[in-house]
Order: C-alpha cells, then structure tokens, then sequence
C-alpha cells in the first residue's frame, strides 16, 4: 500500500506545492525527487512518483514553476506545450538550485527519509536532472530525454552540459533514437564530454524511441524501451543510493 499526498514546501518568501508518495510504514528509505516535465505535477507525474514510491523509495514532484504557474497542470497538446514553454522562459539556474535544496532538506527532515536523494527528470526535467548532479544536496540523478543539456535554456542561458566539470554525482541517461528534439550529435557530444571529464554516468539509446517514450499515460501501453529501461532505472539507484 502506498500513502500519497500534496505538501507546501517554503522557498524564501513562497511555497512550492509538491506530490509525495512513499510506501507506507515506519521504515526510512531513500528519496527520489522527481522532475516535472513542462506540463506540470500532472496525472503522468504522479503516476511516475507513485512508480518510484512502489520500488521501494520515498517520491516527491516538486513545482519547480512554482513562481509563475504553482498549479501548472497542462494538457498534452499545442495548447499545454505552448503554456509550458512561456513558464519555462523564467526557470534558471538560480531558481533551480534553491527549489531542489528545498525539496531535498525537506525530505531530509522527514522521520521517513534515511538521509539519500536523487533526482529523476523528464523532458526539461532531464535536464534539470542532469543539472541537479551538481549539487552537493543530491546523490544520483537520472535523466530521460533532457534537450536542454546540450542546447540553451528556454531562460536564454547556456545548456546545462557548460556545467559538466562541476558534475559530482553518479548519472543515468535515457534517450529515444528518434527524439527529433535531441539528435544523435548532440547525444554524442554529451557522452564525449563526461566522458572527457572522467565523470560516471550510464548512457542508453532505444533507436525506435522518440520523445517522451516513458509516457506511458500518453502512450497507451507501455512501450518496449519503456519496459526495458524500468529495470536499468531501479538497478542504478539501488546501486547509488
């Protein structure tokens, strides 16, 4: 059985809503912080924390559009991509940092965390994920599909992989061979430059994935590289967290 709720967490002079979800009991676990894509903590994001609370973690999905839009909840189509990118334009590095170190030191705070945390993103959330690695707050973060590594930020500034060297924890990528969003080159560039930086990190392509291939409330079914990079997911943080 799993116990789920919508907490407020306090960032400077705000709040950020976020979905909790973890097994319930009294035995502390690991926390995995899961990033929002650019629809908001909707119905997918739930289900993708309450998958995270099923494996045996505690799942937060904190709003990290908090500032502009804090019950963002987009539909899937032009409409909803169109919302999401404008608030999009006013997520920065800066925001960023201060609403994972919330939502970790909230975590931490809690009876029921044992003090490990990680990261899961999707979309723009990839690449927050990938962003959140060089946090000291974090201790693994995995990244699905993050475009914004190895192009700018929809705020103007520069892609996240500028960061790379100041990347200190372990890293997971998944990405969709026919992500028309991220090319091969770009995939390419990423592993070239961690791998040149002597950083860990784990990188799978699935060649007849596109965008978004772990949505499975879009999707119907699960998708094969859905199903298959489930497995991977939950052997990298039992392994780093």
């Amino acid at each position: 059985m799993l116990f789920t709720k919508s907490v407020e967490i306090p960032v400077g002079a705000g709040r950020m809503p976020a979905y909790v979800a973890r097994p319930e009991g009294a035995e502390t676990r690991p926390a995995i912080i899961v990033l929002e894509e650019i629809f908001g903590i909707n119905s997918e994001m739930k289900r993708i924390t309450e998958l995270v609370a099923s494996a045996g973690y505690v799942g937060i999905a904190p709003n990290y559009f908090h500032r502009t839009d804090p019950h963002m909840d987009l539909p899937y189509d032009q409409s909803g991509i169109q919302q999401g990118l404008a608030a999009a334009k006013h997520v920065t590095r800066e925001t960023l940092a201060e609403d994972i170190r919330a939502a970790a030191a909230w975590l931490r705070s809690q009876p029921f965390v044992n003090g490990h945390v990680g990261t899961w993103g999707f979309c723009i959330g990839g690449s927050v994920a990938f962003y959140s690695a060089t946090l000291p707050e974090i201790d693994a973060a995995c990244s699905f599909y993050g475009s914004m590594i190895a192009r700018p930020l929809a705020s103007g500034e520069p892609e996240m992989l500028a960061d790379a060297a100041k990347v200190h924890t372990p890293l997971f990528f998944a990405f969709g061979g026919k992500d028309e969003s991220l090319p091969p080159t770009s995939i390419e560039r990423i592993r070239e430059t961690l791998t040149a930086d002597g950083k860990a990190f784990d990188l799978h392509v699935y060649p007849d994935e596109g965008h978004g291939f772990f949505r499975h409330g879009v999707n119907g079914e699960a998708t094969p590289g859905a199903r298959a990079v489930w497995s991977l997911v939950q052997a990298f943080f039992k392994r780093t967290l």
